[in-house]
């Protein structure tokens, strides 16, 4: 077995990247992108090199209003404000923040605390088996650390990072995340395999369990284009897993071509109808599938495979499974990990963003209803390298498939504690002058708005049948809650680490 796929980064990329753990600035907010491992990441950006000396200035100006160090006024909900105001200076105001929040600890605390008891519901979510020892998996905290999640360069980066330990204190300690949805994915080696499916369901049942409530829930990972008797694993997790949904995907192995040949379609109806209805009898009707997230050379790197990222195969399986839900993870977003500035450049002149306009326009074109844009990795790469685009990329899934149909997920624990994401979330707008060019009419509004409460929690939880007023008030009072109170009365505290690589600094 190999130690590392074909798509880690080679011996010479490694030579062109930091830890990000070490090298990346400590920031409430990460100043530039944090690769994964499985590419080489981009270089920090001029106007990303402007957000992080604004930041700096800001930090160490407000810090010494407050009375405090910069590095403790970092890790507070003013040093949040404070990256906002930063970013916003450079992109320009698509962050909903104000100067008083950065200057007043009292302000920006009031507003922290009465934000925390929203009701969000990350429906992507990771960690590894105890066992897992492929240590070229850092890489998605070190490209984090440099540009998503600086915080996350406060401790060590070795594999106990991506552990369930530190994946209850990133998740459920160090957020506001009430409800996680656990994934895995498939390799064609499978000792690459993060968590096989009988480990996703025992670990939703021990968090569950502790917890007193549930918290934790999962998916079983299905393998259609894997060859041999793969429906086996299906009438498996029926009567033995139990998922709450199912996840797949259709180029095979996520971390490069596959070498079995293992791609598939969601339209392929002799290979994978029989699956859907076996889902549909089971009850077990959330389809989640992995799309988008290929490099920029993917027609040359990825050849006879990338068309199965495209979403060209979901409106003739979901308008002939209507009563399946088509969850389409990471909003089917083309970029990965890289600046996004040729994609902004392009929606800016066309009104197209690669992929994920195809998806955002299949209720008008096809008329279905059943079809979700999930928001996991893509909104962090996006809010990082140019907040406008985040803004666009959110702004034509919620105009074009519905605020009904747009889910929240943050590939954490890959990127450390997703705060910062759902910080960002609770600020972004649209701006005035995109939705009048594109003719749209639903815009985001404040931190607690209706549109943003069903992107966080409230669609999740209709899809997965949580009864928010029935069960969210156990919440507050089951073990994950007390441990939690305890935690923060003793001085706990996000570390905001990242875990990745990142592009060597010049300064």
């Amino acid at each position: 077995m190999s130690e590392r796929p074909a798509g880690w980064l080679s011996d010479k990329e490694l030579q062109e990247v930091e830890p990000a753990d070490k090298a990346a600035f400590r920031s409430p907010v990460p100043t530039q992108i944090v690769s994964n491992g499985e590419y080489n990441p981009p270089p920090q950006t001029e106007a990303q090199r402007q957000v992080e000396g604004l930041i700096k200035e800001y930090c160490e100006k407000y810090a010494k209003h407050q009375g405090v160090d910069r590095r403790s006024f970092m890790k507070s909900a003013s040093g949040f404000a404070a990256a906002f105001l930063a970013m916003n200076k450079v992109f320009g105001p698509v962050w909903d923040v104000s100067e008083a929040e950065a200057a007043d600890k009292e302000i920006s605390d009031a507003r922290a605390k009465r934000l925390s008891k929203q009701f969000i519901f990350d429906d992507q979510t990771h960690f590894v088996r105890d066992d897992f020892d492929k240590e070229g998996i850092l890489g998605l905290g070190k490209y984090a650390v440099e540009h998503w999640n600086p915080k996350m360069a406060d401790t060590p980066m070795t594999l106990a990072r991506y552990k369930f330990e530190n994946y209850l204190k990133e998740i459920f300690m160090d957020s506001d995340t009430k409800i996680a949805l656990l994934s895995s994915a498939p390799f064609d080696d499978p000792e690459w395999y993060l968590l096989f499916n009988d480990q996703l369901r025992d670990a939703r049942a021990t968090v569950n369990k502790v917890a007193g409530s549930r918290r934790l829930f999962s998916h079983t990972v299905i393998t259609p284009g894997s060859g041999g008797n793969w429906m086996e694993e299906v009438d498996k997790a029926i009567s033995d897993y139990k998922p709450d949904s199912w996840k797949g995907y259709t180029i095979g192995d996520p971390l490069a071509p596959s070498s079995k040949g293992t791609a598939w379609r969601l339209d392929d109806e002799k290979l994978v109808y029989p699956w859907y209805e076996k889902a549909r009898k089971s009850g077990i009707r959330n389809i989640c599938i992995h799309k988008g997230l290929l490099p920029r050379d993917y027609e040359q790197s990825w050849p006879g495979v990338w068309k199965y990222a495209t979403v060209d195969d979901v409106p003739k399986a979901a308008k002939d499974w209507p009563d399946l839900n088509f969850i389409i993870y990471h909003g089917a977003l083309r970029p990965f990990l890289e600046d996004p500035a040729y994609e902004l450049d392009l929606f800016e002149k066309t009104g197209e963003i690669r992929w994920v306009t195809d998806l955002a326009r299949m209720r008008e074109q096809h008329g279905v209803k059943n079809v979700y844009g999930e928001l996991g990795t893509t909104f962090a790469t996006c809010a990082v390298a140019n907040p406008r685009f985040a803004a666009a990329v959110v702004g034509a899934l919620v105009n074009g498939l519905g605020e009904d149909n747009v889910v929240w997920g943050t590939d954490s624990v890959w990127y450390g504690s997703p705060q910062w994401q759902i910080e960002a979330f609770r600020r972004l707008e649209i701006p005035d002058d995109m939705m009048k060019k594109h003719g749209w009419k639903t815009k985001l509004g404040d931190a607690d708005s209706k549109v943003k409460r069903k992107i966080f929690g409230e669609n999740s939880a209709r899809l997965y049948n949580y009864k928010i007023r029935a069960e969210y008030e156990q919440l507050g009072n089951d073990k994950l809650a007390q441990m939690k109170e305890i935690y923060e009365q003793t001085g706990g505290e996000r570390n905001n680490a990242y875990y990745g690589y990142i592009g060597k600094r010049t300064a």
